[in-house]
């Protein structure tokens, strides 16, 4: 039986995941030439039993899907699956011409542009933060002063809360643009230039939640409500996750409900959606939405905490096969604690074989070493490393995330002083 599928976007890591689901041979993975470079995608595929080929395609560009099909006819593939938000119109537009399931070219750029969601899901009844697109900090300071209260300025068209920051005085708006603007995503995107967007909007306080849900036919088949936790300060960027969300199955419900309303508005057929909410006076808020695998070590955690073989479901769902067994309620909790760093050099990195052996743990992962230095969350990117936890009550997985990050310390001298010593001066 023919098994082949193509990959869009590169994953570190995610080859590992085809035990059990791909045999070997039949993995065609497609990424950016220059992404290709950076990340040293090659060293890893080039040597995974699983991959076939490995094919460097300027996937960004329009029309390149098209043209992707038309010169590789031959491949015959079951599913094309998206693994990088940057991926998904591609991987959409390359499934509607190999005529398989996936989330459709017009879904899936709706969703890839937060205004354009906005737009259209406000259509169908779904609440939204009012919002404007612009283009200037003159625009930004009309925005809030008719407002007249804090607002988030953030890309349409980034990923990982890249260039999102929440302003609260009009005086501070020209610092703001200028921060938001400057976007380094470094080896995850090519080096051409990337059009921006820029969007701003009403900041909504509330608590945030994300639903992952499984749809097929535009219809949902399995949903799931994370809770979602933030790094104090103006970016807001995630410090934490736990699955499921500790909330009454009403307001669960409440999610999964209006997660269909976005699912129906951008008309998404099949695949996972990845939507993100703010519950403010007891109504869900629409953050942004995207049409692929949820990051942030997600389905890790839902994983563990139903648990359910949600990358098997979603790799049938886009093969068009029967669904394996999906459990509706989870029987345990699992959650995620990311580490922040302070600012500087780092010097000294402690306690991540402590972290490892304290109660629950199911990983301790830490993207920093001595030498690094750190400038502040600014995005998903800039977290230092992560710590995975299961418990059989969610009180339990938050408290054992919390008190394993806490044994985890990095240590780091201001950038000035580091140059200093480097040179001898100290």
């Amino acid at each position: 039986m023919n098994e082949t599928i193509i990959i869009v976007g590169y994953v570190g890591g995610a080859v590992d995941a085809f035990d059990g689901l791909q045999p070997e041979g039949s993995v065609v993975w497609v990424e950016e030439p220059d992404v290709v470079r950076k990340r040293g995608a090659r060293v890893e595929l080039d040597h995974s039993p699983f991959v076939r080929a490995l094919v460097e395609w300027e996937h960004y560009l329009p029309g390149k899907a098209d043209e992707f099909y038309l010169r590789h006819r031959d491949l015959d593939p079951v599913a094309v699956i998206p693994l990088t938000e940057y991926a998904t119109p591609f991987a959409a537009r390359l499934a509607e011409r190999y005529r398989l399931p996936g989330a459709g070219f017009a879904a899936a750029q709706i969703l890839r542009d937060k205004a354009l969601l906005r737009q259209v899901s406000a259509a169908a009844g779904v609440a939204n933060p009012e919002s404007v697109r612009v283009e200037n900090p003159a625009q930004v300071r009309a925005f809030m002063q008719r407002l007249g209260g804090p607002i988030v300025l953030k890309p349409a068209n980034r990923q990982a809360a890249v260039g999102t920051q929440i302003i609260h005085d009009a005086g501070d708006v020209e610092d703001a643009w200028e921060a938001c603007i400057r976007q380094d995503e470094g080896p995850r995107v090519p080096d051409r230039p990337i059009e921006l967007r820029m969007l701003a909007e009403r900041y909504v306080a509330g608590t945030e939640y994300s639903c992952e849900m499984l749809v097929r036919a535009g219809t949902r088949v399995w949903a799931n409500v994370s809770g979602k936790q933030l790094f104090a300060g103006d970016r807001p960027v995630e410090s934490g996750h736990v699955v499921p969300a500790d909330i009454p199955d009403t307001l669960a419900e409440l999610l999964a409900a209006h997660t269909e309303l976005v699912v129906g508005a951008a008309d998404f057929r099949d695949g996972i959606v990845h939507c993100e909410w703010i519950v403010s006076g007891g109504t869900p808020y629409l953050v942004e939405c995207a049409g692929r695998l949820p990051g942030d070590g997600l389905i890790g955690l839902i994983s563990r905490a139903y648990p359910v073989q949600l990358l098997h479901a979603y790799y049938a769902l886009l093969k068009g096969r029967p669904l394996p067994d999906l459990p509706q309620r989870a029987k345990g909790a699992a959650a995620i604690r990311f580490l922040d760093a302070p600012h500087g050099v780092v010097t000294a990195v402690h306690g991540v074989d402590d972290a490892r052996e304290a109660a629950g743990v199911v990983s301790v992962e830490v993207d920093t070493a001595p030498g690094d230095r750190f400038d502040g969350l600014r995005s998903s990117w800039d977290r230092a490393g992560d710590v995975v936890v299961v418990a059989d009550t969610l009180a339990e997985a938050l408290d054992r995330a919390a008190a394993a990050a806490a044994l985890v310390r990095i240590e780091a001298q201001p950038a000035d002083q580091a140059a200093k010593a480097a040179a001898g001066q100290l």
